[in-house]
């Protein structure tokens, strides 16, 4: 089985750069997906309260008969919890929905800079990480000024900062941001939810290399170091998603990719973007 190269965030966790995510998966499919994925060789898992489908992660995973060590799971803290006494009710709810004795990765899923203070959010995350019930915290969704605020204000340093980023939308600032303070960049929706994959830059690489434009796109953002995790619940899919570790872009195929950056995002601005279950 392929050996999935691993990212050490700043806290020396390990995490698998190349995971499985469930957004938009029903609750009804989510086992499935999860037990297929597992099967195909990940073993790393992103949920969150906010998609419905933790109960179900968290099944496949116990069900998986691999030892809890080996499964990398993340979930999210949910918009509506970020009152410091919400936020670690709403962590104990997710490990009980998902019913597994600790998260490997906690985020909070969007900083919501019209609505409360993230700052006090992250105290709160800061407490759930001192318990041991987490190993890692993050965020999603942040800027680098929700950053620095953070950096400023808190102790812990994010280990991940989780954003939408495709060869449509580079992330460059977020990502030299976040490599100039030991943030590791996760990227959402990392094929612009297919819109990419027409492009006639990344069809003409894939040709050349024999792979489908999804396996380019992927494979861009592993050799840019981003930690990746598509989704999908059609198991040729998930398979052909897990196949990038037996080739390589070149130089000039990075440059070309990275160029198709036009700075268009598929979702909301974190700037703007307060909205609340």
């Amino acid at each position: 089985m392929t050996s999935v190269p691993t990212v050490t965030l700043n806290n020396g966790v390990s995490i698998p750069q190349l995971g499985f995510g469930v957004f938009q998966i029903e609750p009804e499919n989510t086992r499935e997906a999860v037990r297929v994925a597992l099967e195909t060789g990940y073993r790393h898992i992103d949920t969150a309260e906010m998609y419905g489908n933790e109960k179900e992660v968290g099944q496949a995973v116990r069900e998986s008969g691999l030892p809890r060590a080996e499964v990398f799971v993340t979930s999210k803290l949910n918009n509506g919890y970020h009152a410091y006494g919400d936020a670690l009710a709403a962590f104990a709810r997710s490990l009980e929905d998902l019913d597994l004795e600790y998260l490997d990765l906690f985020l909070v899923h969007w900083p919501l800079p019209g609505v409360g203070d993230f700052v006090e959010t992250w105290k709160a995350m800061e407490e759930i990480y001192r318990s041991g019930r987490c190993k890692a915290i993050g965020v999603s969704n942040f800027q680098p000024a929700h950053l620095e605020r953070l950096l400023r204000e808190t102790d812990v340093v994010p280990v991940v900062n989780q954003v939408e980023a495709h060869p449509y939308l580079t992330q460059e600032a977020v990502r030299t941001f976040g490599r100039e303070n030991g943030i590791a960049t996760e990227a959402w929706s990392p094929i612009a939810q297919g819109k990419v994959l027409d492009d006639t830059v990344i069809t003409a690489i894939a040709d050349r290399v024999k792979r489908s434009p999804a396996q380019v796109t992927l494979r861009w953002h592993l050799q840019r170091g981003d930690i990746v995790f598509p989704k999908s619940v059609t198991p040729a899919r998930v398979a052909e998603n897990f196949r990038l570790f037996d080739f390589e872009l070149t130089d000039e195929d990075m440059a070309a990719i990275t160029g198709l950056n036009r700075d268009e995002r598929i979702g909301p601005d974190p700037d703007t973007f307060n909205w609340i279950p």
